[in-house]
């Protein structure tokens, strides 16, 4: 009766023990053996592993690709600007032999190499790179994580600077900055239409100094367009032609008779339209005065 319980027991002994010899390694995973506290080269793949109890111990490291957000780093740019910068990192493990050996934790060294990566490039990039240039900012940023990971068999896939936060003051020179930047351009722009139609009008008065009767009908379409309000007065002034008719007839009449004075004297040949009307007028007044 005694034998039998002893032999009971150590059947379950052994049942345990043969159970226990058995994990399972998920899609996710690679398994890694340590026996007699020597890690192995073969990799368990996903699926069953068979262990030698109390000898091997099975330590599984996650392949999938991992999302680290990098905390927010403070520091000063190159042109001597204060900003904090976050930034996200994502790797996978690559080796997981040497991910389980080389490094005692690699999430942890991950992160802390990411982070003085940051402030690295934080120092060397000027403020305009932060803010414009970021992808050759995350390549080089991505570079200098991956060198010191590939030694502990982590592979760096892609950073990515997510945000800038600049001082208030900093904020208000750049807003000044673009606002005068737009400015310039709508000067520059209104200058350029300007000189267009300056050229456009030069042109046009070339041309109508050529054909003089256009200088005619661009005064008529004027006086027409004008006319279009009911509500204007339209004065026209005295036409160019009708002193040039004047004067015309002022070169073509007979020399008078009886010596005038020293004003009439002079031939009206010699006087120029405006001239002529206003000694005119002023015969006229001489004329109408009362005392005359």
């Amino acid at each position: 009766m005694v034998t039998e319980i002893i032999l009971g027991f150590l059947a379950a002994i052994a049942i345990l023990t043969g159970f226990g010899g058995v994990r399972i390694v998920n899609q996710v995973e690679r398994g890694i053996v340590f026996r007699f506290g020597r890690a192995q080269k073969e990799i368990r793949r996903p699926g069953v592993a068979f262990l030698i109890p109390v000898v091997d111990r099975l330590k599984k490291v996650n392949v999938q690709i991992v999302t680290m957000p990098v905390p927010t780093q403070e520091g000063i740019t190159r042109d001597n600007v204060s900003v904090q910068v976050d930034a996200v990192a994502y790797f996978r493990v690559q080796d997981p032999l040497r991910a389980a050996v080389e490094v005692q934790n690699y999430l942890f060294a991950v992160e802390q190499v990411a982070q003085t990566s940051l402030r690295s490039i934080i120092g060397k990039s000027e403020l305009d790179d932060l803010l414009s240039n970021r992808e050759e900012l995350n390549r080089g940023l991505a570079l200098m994580i991956d060198s010191p990971a590939l030694g502990w068999g982590i592979h760096i896939d892609r950073v990515e600077i997510k945000d800038v936060q600049l001082p208030e003051s900093m904020k208000r020179s750049v807003a000044r900055q673009a606002e005068a930047e737009r400015e310039r351009r709508a000067r520059v722009i209104t200058a350029d239409g300007e000189f267009q139609a300056a050229q456009k009008l030069a042109d046009a008065s070339a041309i109508m100094a050529q054909t003089p009767s256009a200088l005619q009908l661009r005064l008529l379409q004027t006086v027409v367009e004008v006319a279009a309000e009911k509500t204007s007065t339209l004065v026209m002034p005295l036409p160019v032609e009708v002193l040039r008719f004047f004067d015309r007839g002022a070169q073509g009449s007979p020399a008078r008779e009886e010596p005038a004075t020293a004003e009439e004297s002079v031939p009206p040949a010699q006087l120029t339209p405006p001239d002529e009307l206003t000694k005119i007028l002023g015969l006229h007044e001489a004329a109408t005065r009362p005392d005359s």
